[in-house]
């Protein structure tokens, strides 16, 4: 829960709109600002105080206990010009309280943790259980001292500027080892424990039988990410309240499911009780990985210890048409988790800034796009958080469509979409797109033009407005006049058009004609052409395609 305070009436009006827009996240405090302060940092996760820095500063001294425990606080100041993000920024999460505040009020997040700063990943903000010299190994990484990074396996991590060797150590390991003094151990959620129990079995064995198997084996229970087990034993009293004290979801799997694993100790007990020869190695085999801990047995409970490769992120994100305010701040987040980005170069040197240090750019010119997509896919494949960009939006003429054609359900994959030229073309024109619209691409490198024509024609015919993508370029010069053409058949030539080029860029140019006035040979491979249906008008300069609201055909 977040508390919010405030003293003044602007304040106030702020406060009401964070708790507007997070009605389920916020509980505003009232009364004297002192008592709530000490009421809401003894209640809440977090504080969002409406007041100056240093009257919060005062309020939380008497208050402050540990930094692990402590709430995230972020002050916001009278003006709402700027979300401070003033204790716990890492560990109270009000680095990221700061930036959603900021988001949602058009305050600037101002983070003053070293990390942050300048643009590096937290080690502690990594969503990963972590041991050791946190303070110490991230000032050798600010400080560009080698700092070397030791996976026992490929995980997804954000990008670190880590080096092959060096005096400071971040470890990536399930192993139940100690962290030396300059090392910090990152512990990724890479075991699955299969269970089984017989009825009534107490929790204190099943958790007991766990323990040990992971010690025995050297693995740390940091690293456990579920208790696995068959739908029959989804509410064994035992089981359960193992997975509770361990801290982890119960996950379930039907007998038929189990029964299809190949396991090494298949047995008739479990075969005669549930249905399947196995429930502790099959449930944590299911998924896949590697079998670390065979069956081990107590009187009345079994388990098996898996360790699961740890599963790639594809994102595949649209950089927008150009303009950086038209960029998503989904698009911003996923640039800056991604340890590897694929790219086209001029769109990579459209973002180079956004990306944070230790990011691996695998960059390639025009007329790449299905290397691109191959090699997006592969890096995931190998455990990676990659980024595929791609302008606009990334499924519409661009590069999800060719990942996604390459990618299995062997990567985990996430589509951040962005505005597309279409859209920021249509703005620039007025409301071209405001009834049924289509786009259509004119390159035939990968579509034969009959199939391109067939379409210009389908739309002509159905009177709907045209967006053409890739109207033409120097080696292909017939395909726009071929496709106006076809659409004067069914227009008249006084119909709208609308030519827009560099669409939000800083050389961004357009203007309005007609059907009959284009002429084809200003356009090019930058440009977007609308053409408006009959019933599209111009009206003071802007292309305006009516909604068809019956009330606008009313008599004035």
């Amino acid at each position: 829960m977040i508390g919010l305070i405030s003293a003044t009436a602007a304040g106030a009006a702020a406060r009401d709109r964070l708790a507007a827009a997070w009605p389920d996240r916020t509980r505003v405090y009232e009364g004297p600002v002192g008592e709530a302060v000490r009421a809401a940092f003894a209640e809440c996760e977090q504080l969002v105080c409406f007041l100056a820095t240093g009257a919060v500063v005062r309020l939380l001294a008497p208050l402050l206990g540990d930094k692990t425990a402590d709430p995230g606080v972020v002050c916001v100041d009278e003006g709402g010009r700027f979300a401070v993000s003033l204790l716990g920024g890492h560990g109270g999460g009000a680095n990221e309280l700061a930036r959603e505040v900021g988001g949602l009020l058009g305050a600037e997040p101002v983070l003053t943790t070293a990390t942050d700063s300048v643009g590096l990943a937290g080690l502690d903000t990594l969503g990963l259980p972590y041991e050791g010299s946190v303070a110490t190994v991230s000032r050798a990484l600010l400080d560009g001292e080698p700092v070397a990074l030791e996976a026992d396996f490929t995980w997804p991590l954000p990008p670190l500027p880590t080096a092959p060797h060096g005096a400071y150590t971040i470890r990536l390991t399930d192993r139940d080892v100690a962290p030396g003094e300059r090392e910090v151990l990152l512990r990724p959620p890479s075991l699955v424990v299969g269970v089984g129990a017989s009825r009534g079995a107490p929790a204190e064995e099943v958790l007991g039988l766990v323990e040990g198997a992971l010690r025995e084996a050297g693995l740390s229970p940091r690293s456990v990410a579920e208790l696995a087990t068959v739908d029959a034993k989804a509410e064994e009293p035992g089981i359960v309240a193992a997975a509770e004290r361990l801290g982890v979801p119960l996950v379930t799997y039907s007998a038929e499911e189990l029964a299809a694993v190949e396991v090494p100790n298949p047995s008739d007990a479990p075969l005669a009780a549930v249905g399947t020869p196995s429930v502790a190695e099959a449930a944590a085999l299911l998924p896949g990985g590697e079998l670390l801990v065979p069956k081990r047995k107590s009187a009345m409970a079994t388990c098996a210890v898996v360790r699961r490769p740890g599963r790639g992120r594809l994102a595949v994100v649209g950089l927008g048409p150009g303009a950086r305010d038209l960029l998503t701040p989904r698009a911003a987040a996923e640039l800056r988790r991604a340890s590897v980005l694929v790219g086209l170069d001029q769109y990579v040197d459209q973002i180079r800034d956004l990306l944070r240090p230790g990011t691996r750019v695998l960059e390639s010119g025009l007329g790449a796009e299905e290397e691109r997509a191959r090699t997006a896919v592969a890096q995931a494949r190998e455990g990676h958080a990659v980024a595929l960009i791609g302008s606009g939006d990334a499924g519409v003429y661009a590069m999800a469509s060719p990942a996604l054609a390459e990618a299995s359900d062997d990567i985990d994959v996430v589509g951040v979409p962005g505005v597309t030229a279409a859209l920021a073309a249509g703005a620039v024109l007025g409301a071209p797109l405001g009834h049924d619209h289509v786009s259509i691409s004119l390159s035939d490198l990968h579509t034969p033009w009959e199939v391109i024509e067939r379409r210009v024609r389908a739309a002509a015919e159905a009177d709907i407005v045209v967006t053409f993508y890739n109207p033409r370029s120097r080696g292909r010069d017939w395909q726009l006049p071929k496709a106006l053409g076809i659409l004067a058949e069914h227009r008249e030539p006084t119909t709208p058009v609308g030519v827009v080029r560099n669409a939000s860029r800083p050389d961004e140019s357009s203007r309005v004609t007609t059907l009959a006035g284009l002429d084809p040979a200003t356009v090019d491979m930058m440009t977007v052409v609308t053409v408006g249906n009959t019933a599209t008008r111009i009206i003071a300069g802007r292309m305006v395609t009516p909604r068809g609201y019956r009330w606008q055909e009313e008599p004035k």
